[in-house]
C-alpha cells in the first residue's frame, strides 16, 4: 500500500453509506494510549520518542486488523503528502507540524490509523461512513486489546489510562461524529442546538476538529468526558444525544421542504448552476456550495446528482489533492482554476 495508490478513490468514511448517512457523514472514534516507564511524547527525548516508534512498529506487524498497513515515519513524508493526509481525515493538523520522531499507520481501507508520538505516544482511531458509534467503538477496542498484548500501556487503578491532557485521563477515548447541519442553519435554530450539546459537555469543531472552522454547515461533535465512567456508557450516552441532533435536522429539512420549498429549491439551483459553470472557485466557496448541493441529493430536489459524486468532489477538491492529480505544485490562482474544471467534469 502506497499513499498514491489511494489517489483516486474516496476512504470508506466517504462512501456515504451507513445509518442516516444524509445527515451524518462519517463516525470516529479514537483511543489514547502511552507507553508505560516512557515520558509522554513532549517529555520524551529523541532515543525515548525512537524506542516508541520502535515498539508500535513491532506491535501493528504483529496485530491481525493492521495487516497489510503502511507505516510512514513522518519525516520521511513530503509536505504535500502530509497535506493530503490531513484532508483525507488521516491524522490531526498537529501531526504534520515538527514531522521529526512520528509516524502513521494506516490499513488498506482507510477505517483504522494510528498516529504516533503525537499528543500521545499512540492515537488509535477508527473512521467509518454513517451513524455508526458502537460499531466504531467495538472495531477500536478490538485493536486496542491487540496492540496491548504486544505494549504495556501506562494505566492506573484509580484514574484508568494515564495521557499527556488531563481531559483525556480515564478511558482516553473521543467519539465524534461529522454532522451536515444545513437546514437546522436556515432555519436559524442552529445556535440553539450548539448552545444546548455545550451544556451537555458536548464539544463541537469545524471539518478539521479542534481550532478550525465549520464550512459549509459540516460540524464535527465529539464526547469531552472520558474520566469516571466505562466506555460503553460514554458511546451510549453520546448516541442518545446524537440522535436528537439527526432528528432535530431531519425535522427542519421537513418543514423546509412543506413550507419555503421554492427558497429552498431556488438556493439548491443556484448553488448547482455555480458549480456546473464556474471557472474559478476557492476551496471555502465550493464546500459552501457543496453543502447545498448535498442537502438537494437528500431530499430529492437532485434527483440525477449521485452522493457518490458528490463526495468525490468534496476530497479531490482538496488543495492537495489538486496538486497530486496534477502531479505539481499549484500556486493558489492555479488551484482556484483546477478546481472549477474538475468540478464541472464531474458534473457534467
Amino acid at each position: 500500500m502506497k499513499i498514491d495508490g489511494n489517489l483516486n478513490k474516496i476512504g470508506e468514511w466517504l462512501k456515504g453509506t451507513g445509518p442516516n448517512s444524509d445527515i451524518a457523514i462519517s463516525t470516529r472514534v479514537r483511543l489514547a494510549r502511552n507507553i508505560d516507564k516512557i515520558p509522554f511524547t513532549h517529555w520524551a527525548n529523541k532515543k525515548q520518542r525512537e524506542q516508541v516508534l520502535s515498539l508500535v512498529k513491532g506491535a501493528a506487524e504483529n496485530s491481525n486488523l493492521l495487516k497489510g498497513s503502511l507505516y510512514m515515519r513522518m519525516s520521511d513524508v513530503s509536505e504535500l503528502n502530509r497535506q493530503f493526509l490531513i484532508e483525507r481525515h488521516l491524522m490531526s493538523i498537529e501531526h504534520a507540524q515538527d514531522p521529526g520522531y512520528k509516524a502513521l499507520v494506516i490499513e488498506p481501507r482507510e477505517i483504522i490509523n494510528v498516529m504516533v508520538n503525537e499528543e500521545d505516544h499512540l492515537r488509535i482511531q477508527v473512521i467509518q461512513s454513517g451513524f455508526n458509534l458502537t460499531d466504531s467503538w467495538r472495531l477500536v477496542d478490538k485493536l486496542d486489546m491487540e496492540l496491548n498484548q504486544t505494549l504495556s500501556y501506562a494505566h492506573s487503578i484509580k484514574w484508568g489510562y494515564l495521557t499527556a491532557c488531563p481531559t483525556n485521563t480515564g478511558t482516553g477515548m473521543r467519539a465524534s461524529l461529522m454532522l451536515h447541519l444545513p437546514a437546522l442553519a436556515m432555519t436559524k435554530q442552529i445556535n440553539k442546538v450548539l448552545q444546548a450539546l455545550a451544556k451537555l459537555n458536548v464539544a463541537v469543531r469545524g471539518i478539521y476538529g479542534e481550532g478550525t472552522e465549520a464550512l459549509g454547515n459540516f460540524f464535527q461533535i465529539s464526547n469531552q468526558v472520558t474520566l469516571g465512567r466505562p466506555e460503553e456508557y460514554i458511546i451510549g450516552d453520546f448516541e442518545r444525544v446524537m440522535h436528537q441532533v439527526i432528528g432535530r435536522e431531519a425535522q427542519a429539512r421537513k418543514y423546509l421542504l412543506m413550507k419555503e420549498k421554492a427558497q429552498l429549491s431556488d438556493k439548491i439551483l443556484r448553488a448547482y448552476g455555480t458549480l456546473k459553470s464556474a471557472r474559478i472557485i476557492t476551496s471555502s466557496e465550493t464546500i459552501n456550495l457543496m453543502s447545498s448541493i448535498r442537502l438537494g441529493v437528500h431530499i430529492g430536489i437532485l434527483p440525477d446528482v449521485n452522493i457518490k459524486t458528490i463526495n468525490e468532489i468534496y476530497i479531490m477538491t482538496q488543495p492537495a489533492h489538486l496538486q497530486k492529480l496534477e502531479g505539481k505544485i499549484l500556486t493558489a490562482d492555479q488551484r482556484d482554476m483546477k478546481r472549477a474544471d474538475l468540478i464541472r467534469a464531474k458534473l457534467k
